[in-house]
Parts: structure tokens; sequence; C-alpha cells
């Protein structure tokens, strides 16, 4: 190969490497721009500050001008360098939002839908030896709903059908990620009248964490994240759950590789249910609320802010970690609007020395506390750094609104 042709070869590689970088580039400058925007009627248009991408408005068919988009919304272009499209966003206008903003500690109860299988194990036969009789036959994160085609709901219920089976081969009825199946599992017996299937189960959880919010009409919504199972990592399907009056007793602070954490006393009393739960979602928890909660929280309705609304710089976390409800200072670090973990959108850092002073930033727990910028209600704390408790996530509150009727 002659220099000429050496030389060609470098400048093709070249134009190559660019047009596949310039291709990379304008993949990531277009899954920066999201989907879809909500906008409050009478707000701003959202705007995306990327110097080189243009917007152009679109109305919708209903609209005469830029002024009337609260009849159903508009839509977005984006190009590149006022030439090359980009994304369409679809904008829907809305009227202003209220919600009471919570803050306040919560004890929660949840009992699956079905009996969560979290592994299978050895049990000992009345012969001595060992047996494994559901290995490789059910797995973890399945939901036994059914045995024998009875229907279960509980740990005991489950044990009573599987001895009631005796020495017959017991017939599963599993969810197993939506998909329900059938399979069947050789039971040993253990002891007279007894017979096992060598599967470790659940069948309820507890914890606390923090309300986020209260609609008019009574809904809430909570946590910011799922209540996920501890040995399988999966959501929990629940059948139902209560929410119970809490207080904290006791705050570890975080650490550097460590959470940190409230812990609370829940009595779980009648008397003391505030709240009744009907979902458990990637972005939080939700039901009803009942009286004892509305004691808890300020009346004081705060407007609703938008994903497009939040900026870099000052906010509050709202958080009774104290024993009284309190706003502490934090500075919103990063936004991400096009996030594909909608529970990790916001990213913020706890500067308040008083809440440093008593958690060290971000503890589990808090997960759910309100986060106000400009007198709104912007998102809600979810997750915090392991290496730097003073940092943390939250989710926009427009996810979590999404799950009640407002």
């Amino acid at each position: 190969m002659n220099y000429k042709q050496y030389r060609r070869c470098l400048i093709g590689l070249l134009l190559i490497s660019l047009a596949g970088l310039g291709v990379l580039g304008y993949e990531e400058i277009r899954d920066r721009i999201p989907d879809s925007y909500t906008q409050t009627e009478g707000e701003p248009s959202p705007v995306h500050s990327d110097f080189f991408i243009t917007e152009e408005i679109i109305p919708g068919l209903t609209e005469a001008s830029v002024n009337a988009y609260a009849s159903e919304g508009y839509t977005i272009a984006y190009k590149l360098l006022g030439i090359i499209p980009l994304k369409e966003a679809r904008v829907e206008v809305i009227k202003p939002t209220y919600v009471i903003p919570g803050g306040v500690p919560i004890g929660i109860y949840m009992e699956t839908e079905g009996v969560l299988i979290i592994g299978t194990g050895e049990v000992t036969g009345m012969d001595g030896l060992n047996y494994e009789p559901a290995y490789r036959i059910v797995q973890r994160g399945d939901y036994i709903q059914a045995v024998n085609g009875q229907a279960i709901s509980d740990k005991e219920e489950l044990i009573e059908a599987v001895n009631a089976g005796g020495n017959e081969d017991v017939v599963l009825d599993l969810d197993r990620g939506g998909e329900q199946i059938q399979v069947k599992v050789e039971a040993v017996q253990t002891a007279r009248e007894e017979y096992k299937l060598g599967i470790w189960v659940r069948d309820n959880t507890q914890g606390i964490g923090t309300l986020t919010f209260l609609t008019e009409d009574g809904k809430f919504g909570a946590l910011g994240h799922g209540v996920n199972d501890v040995d399988t990592g999966t959501l929990l399907e629940i059948s139902e759950g209560a929410l119970y009056d809490t207080n904290i007793i006791d705050i570890k602070k975080g650490e550097k590789g460590t959470p940190g954490e409230l812990s609370g006393l829940i009595r779980y009393r009648q008397e003391l249910i505030c709240g009744q739960l009907t979902e458990n979602t990637p972005v939080g928890i939700f039901g009803t609320g009942e009286g004892r909660i509305y004691e808890k929280v300020e009346a004081q309705r705060l407007q609703v802010g938008y994903k497009q609304e939040i900026e870099l710089g000052e906010a509050f976390v709202r958080s009774a970690v104290s024993g009284e409800v309190k706003d502490y200072q934090v500075e919103i670090l990063e936004v991400h609007r096009k996030d594909e973990d909608m529970n990790k959108g916001i990213i913020l850092k706890v500067t308040d020395p008083e809440l440093l002073n008593l958690t060290g930033g971000i503890v589990q727990g808090m997960s759910g506390s309100p986060i106000i910028q400009n007198g709104k209600l912007v998102g809600a704390v979810t997750h915090v750094f392991v290496q730097d408790s003073t940092k943390g996530f939250g989710v926009f509150i427009e996810n979590m609104l999404e799950h009640v009727s407002l």
C-alpha cells in the first residue's frame, strides 16, 4: 500500500468514526428529552436548556393560539440545530393540583396475594433420610395461590392443605411473574399425619416509612418506592394491608458504607390504624387514609410542581425525625427527566446542619419524605447513597400521583 492509499484509508476510518460518534451523540441527546410532560394551566411551557436544540410548539386541533393550551394540550417538536428532527413530546395541560404534604412516620403492614416462596430446603422423612421435594420445581418469587384446587391465603392454610393431602402428590397453583402455572410436588411424611414440601414461604411483611401526601378526598401516597421482599428482591403482590400510627424511638446515623436507619414503635392495634393499603407499586404504596392520619399532618395544601419545573439548587425535605414536622434544607444536584429508573430522577444532598446532626443525612425510614421547592411539592426521597449518606435519590411527585384519583 502506497502513501496515498494509506492516507485515504486513514481518512475513511476517521470519517466512519466521526459518523459513529455523531449517531451516538444524536441518540444521547434524543434520550435526554422526555416523551411527555404535564404542565399546570397558566405556567410556562417546558423549555429544554441545550443550546443546540430548538423547539417548535404544535397546537392541538382545538387550539387557536398558544394561549389556548388548556383545552387539550399540545406537542413540542424538537430539532437538532434547527434542522435534524429529534423527537416530539406531548404536553398535557391540567388545572393546578393541590395535595397535603406528609413527612410523618407510618407503620406498614402488608399481607401477600397468596403465599410467597422465598426458597427451598431439605426435610427429614420418617425413614431418617433427607429429601428436597420442591427443588427445581418451584422458584423463588412464585406465589402459591391454591393447593389441590383449594385457595389459600396464608401459611396456616398452606400447612393444613398439604397435611390433608396425605401421601398423594400435591398440586400447586402458582403465579410466576404474572403467568398462572401448575406444578406437582411429592410431599414427604416427616411425622405422623405431618407432611412437608421443603418450601420456605412468607405471607406478610411490616416496617416503617414516611407519608408523602394526602389528597383532599382521603387518598394517600407514601415511600416513593415499592415494598420488595427482602429475600427474593421482587415487588410484593399484596392482598391487603394497613398503615399504623407510629413514633420514632431511635435514630442510627448514616456513615460511609453503612446506611442509617429510623427505628419506630408500631403497635398493631385496631384503634391505631390510620389508613388502608390497596396498592404496592414501583413508585410507592397507595390507599385511603383514616381519621388518625389527619391529626398528624399539617392541613396546609401545596401545589404540585412537575419535573420540568425543578431547578438545581435549594429545596427542602419535610420530615418528623426530630419528633415534630420540619422542613430541612437540601440542594438538588441533578434532575434526570428521562431516566429509566423513575425512583432516581432527582439527586439531592442534605445541607441542613440540624438534620445532618440528627441523622447524618438520609436514612432508611425517611423514604417518602416530601421534596419541596419554590413552594411546590415536586418529589419524594427514595434511596440513600450507601457511600455518602448526605446524598440520596428522589422520585418525581407526578409519577406517584398517577396512582391516585384527584
